[in-house]
């Protein structure tokens, strides 16, 4: 069943591919994006007509759209490629969920969009492999996963530490014991968020260097077996075993070359994702887990008691709200849904911290 949110979802995604079009600087890989967008809209007229809805009314992009416009003019259109592929991905697996529950045959239309973005990417032989390979470095890296990082980054440290505060307000009625708890708390939080992601970034980083050395040492010790390997893993790629030796052969002639696609074709290890700084993403989750969890506690700088209590509800309960509505430029959600969503399972847990302390409290008494 076809309806106006399956409409408007194609209006957006045309828009968005449009403009990532306008600011591809490849004239090659911005005609893919500008075929992609003819896609989407095409598929919007058909919706429409098959509705029996008249074009006049066929909808303007959301202001969902324009807010991810604005987001990749600030940081960069790869947040609203990932955006897409997440939105693209999300389309196929509705589509296959409902011909599962519908027990109806499967189409080729079912193909997620993100396989057509593929096909016309193979089918335009003037785009260059350095060029379809940043292309597809983008396309994994999926830019929308950071700006989901900083969205979730916030409601931690929000959510934990609007929890910490409610409860120690409920065991004691003093500014002083509260305003101390909450700032020890977003302190404790955000260093073990910073030092978590440093650990994380570092350690995966050290594993790959690891594990690139020793497949270098392998290519010295042993080339004839790694040329070996290299033709199989072509033709368990359906690649012809003669065409496979040769290109493994041909490879083979530059250590430095063959290094490089033996640890991509091999291990799975893209270099480019050694590049990443463990400080620089130990830094951003401290910054992100900091904001939100110093929204409960700013209430407690210059109020006490209930006042201060009812104040940092009341600013938590906005700044769930927000980060809600944040969410739903990945999930196509409304946003008074999962905005409310949001603040419910949010005050829900502030208000059993609350509680809890409010027992201890009077027991301790």
């Amino acid at each position: 069943m076809i309806t106006l949110k399956n409409i408007q979802t194609e209006v957006d995604t045309g828009f968005l591919y449009k403009i990532l079009a306008e600011n591809e600087k490849d004239p090659n890989v911005a005609k893919v994006f500008i075929e992609m967008s003819a896609i989407e809209h095409d598929h919007a007229l058909a919706f429409m007509a098959k509705n029996n809805l008249d074009l006049s009314q066929l909808p303007l992009p959301s202001g969902r759209a324009r807010i991810l416009k604005l987001i990749g003019k600030i940081f960069g259109y790869d947040y609203i490629l990932g955006v897409l592929l997440d939105t693209e991905k999300s389309i196929s697996s509705s589509i296959i969920h409902a011909r599962q529950q519908t027990k109806t045959t499967s189409s080729i239309s079912d193909t997620a969009h993100v396989t057509i973005l593929k096909n016309i990417l193979n089918n335009h032989t003037e785009i260059s492999g350095s060029n379809l390979a940043r292309f597809e470095k983008r396309h994994r890296s999926v830019g929308g996963n950071a700006l989901r990082a900083a969205v979730l980054g916030g409601n931690d440290g929000l959510v934990s530490n609007f929890s910490l505060v409610m409860g120690i307000a409920g065991a004691t009625s003093g500014q002083s014991e509260v305003l101390l708890t909450g700032l020890a708390g977003l302190l404790a939080g955000a260093l073990s968020m910073a030092l978590g992601e440093w650990i994380s970034v570092k350690s995966s980083q050290e594993l790959y260097e690891n594990q690139m050395q020793l497949e270098m040492e392998e290519l010295e010790t042993n080339p004839e077996g790694e040329e070996q390997e290299l033709s199989l893993i072509y033709m368990t790629k359906g690649i012809p075993e003669a065409q496979a030796r040769a290109m493994a052969s041909e490879i083979m002639t530059n250590k430095d070359h063959a290094h490089e696609i033996l640890i991509k074709e091999e291990l799975g290890i893209n270099p480019e994702d050694l590049k990443g700084s463990a400080m620089e993403a130990a830094i951003t989750s401290f910054i992100l887990f900091a904001i939100g969890a110093i929204i409960p506690v700013i209430p407690f700088f210059f109020l006490s008691g209930i006042a201060a209590v009812l104040f940092s509800a009341l600013l938590s309960a906005v700044g769930l709200f927000l980060i809600g509505a944040a969410i739903t430029l990945f999930t196509g959600k409304t946003i008074w849904y999962s905005g409310a969503r949001q603040v419910f399972f949010g005050l829900t847990a502030a208000a059993i911290t609350y509680g809890i302390g409010t027992l201890i409290g009077v027991s301790l008494g």
